[in-house]
Order: structure tokens, then C-alpha cells, then sequence
């Protein structure tokens, strides 16, 4: 993801060529898996180190034995899948899009396939490694890639849409971004933020709108098997 923290393993790719199936890190290999989903009508195929839907696989993913041995951005989660359908919604034809710790990359690639011009930023190397390969497996050249952290924040561009998925778990880095939305948004625009309804995120979102931001969510629901996990897609514009 795109913050830095102050606890948790880094994970950085290894110099040894790694096998189609396993990224070999510092911290370890991480088995490669890959998944199909239709957005847009369309198939993307996504590489991953692991699906999280349910709850009980994020509370495994989270508290369980697993818990440090994968990066986040490297698992493909709810909100991405969600935030993926609602950004093939609107027309991106031409607009300028950040998308924050992009993690497996799917809704930067949707959007970019739509017409969008993206950038994807995420503070981890590995990570981002992910993304870039999974925008080149379907076809997307068009998308530029950096490392970002958001609390040494240097871009002074201006996107008419700042994305992101399930970026705000970690309430101390909430200032960062607050920061990043007021700097980076393009007059006019709009932020959008898929959330499966974290205490934290909400609170934010709160706070935002006590400040005059203006807020409207659209819900998703994500999975097959029962029950699907819900997942709000906020959209954050100021006030004029």
C-alpha cells in the first residue's frame, strides 16, 4: 500500500530470477495465484498472493498465522473488485486518475482500458512489481507506475479522480492522505474510496464531511458464497 507504518516486516524484490509462480522476496517466497473476473464486459486476469472476501479469510489473513507473511497490496481484496465495477460506471475517456496504494492494480487497469490516464502508485517495490505485471497481462502499456509513500508526499499534479482501495485502515496515516486529497484534486473533481465500512474510514469520512467535503456512496456487494461481503464506494467532492 502507499503508507509507511511503524511496525511490520518490508518486503523488497530479490535480485534471483523468481519463477512464473513465486515472487522471491527478503521476507521469504510468496506463492504467485491467478484469478479471473468479468468487469465491463470483460475478463481480466489478475496475479496475486491470495483472495481475501470473507471475513473470516481477512480476520486469518490479518490475526492468523499468515499474518506477516504477506504484503497487503499483494492480496486482491473486496474493495478493489468493487471499486473496479464502479469506475467501469463513469466515463474516463481523457481524465487524469491517482490511484493510491494500488496494490494488484485492477481498478488502474480497468480504468486505463477505459481511456483513462492513470497513475499507480504503492510504497512497496514488490507490490508495485504485481501491479505492472498484471496492467502488461492484459494489454494495458498506457499507465505509469511510481513508489509513493504518502507521508514524504511530493506530486503537485492535479487528477480530476484520486482512487483507492481499502486505504484507510491505518487511522494515523489519515492526515497524509487528507493532505494528498486537498493538493492533488483537480478543481471539479472527485475522490473515490472503496471501504468495506471500517470503523476508521468511517470516522474520516465524518470528519471530511464536518468540513465541508460532500459525500455520496454507492454500496457493492462482493462474493458468491454466503453471505457476500459489502463494500461502500464513497465519493468525496468539495463543497463549491
Amino acid at each position: 500500500m502507499g503508507g509507511k507504518l511503524a511496525s511490520g516486516p518490508e518486503y523488497e524484490l530479490m535480485s534471483t530470477p523468481s519463477k512464473p509462480d513465486v515472487l522471491h522476496t527478503t521476507a521469504g517466497d510468496l506463492p504467485v495465484e491467478e484469478v479471473e473476473l468479468s468487469v465491463a464486459e470483460r475478463t481480466w486476469t489478475i496475479r496475486h498472493t491470495g483472495v481475501v472476501i470473507s471475513r473470516e479469510q481477512e480476520n486469518e489473513f490479518l490475526l492468523g498465522e499468515s499474518a506477516s507473511k504477506r504484503p497487503y497490496g499483494s492480496v486482491l481484496w473486496p474493495a478493489a473488485i468493487a471499486l473496479a465495477h464502479e469506475v467501469a460506471s463513469r466515463d474516463l475517456v481523457g481524465k487524469r486518475i491517482l490511484e493510491l496504494g494500488a496494490g494488484t492494480g485492477l481498478p488502474g487497469i480497468v480504468a486505463a482500458a477505459l481511456g483513462a490516464r492513470v497513475v499507480q502508485t504503492d510504497r512497496q517495490k514488490l507490490v508495485l512489481h504485481v501491479c505492472k505485471q498484471n496492467a502488461e497481462r492484459n494489454g494495458v502499456t498506457t499507465i505509469e507506475h511510481r513508489i509513493a509513500d504518502w507521508t514524504a508526499w511530493d506530486d503537485t499534479e492535479r487528477y480530476d479522480l484520486i482512487i483507492g482501495s481499502d486505504i484507510l485502515y491505518a487511522e494515523p496515516l489519515h492526515p497524509s492522505l487528507r493532505h494528498i486529497f486537498e493538493t492533488n484534486l483537480a478543481p471539479n473533481g472527485t475522490v473515490l474510496i472503496a471501504d468495506p465500512f471500517r470503523e476508521p474510514s468511517v470516522r474520516l469520512f465524518e470528519a471530511m464531511g464536518a468540513d465541508g467535503w460532500k459525500i455520496s456512496i454507492d454500496k457493492w456487494t462482493v462474493g458468491v458464497t454466503p453471505p457476500p461481503r459489502a463494500v461502500g464506494v464513497y465519493a468525496l467532492t468539495r463543497a463549491r
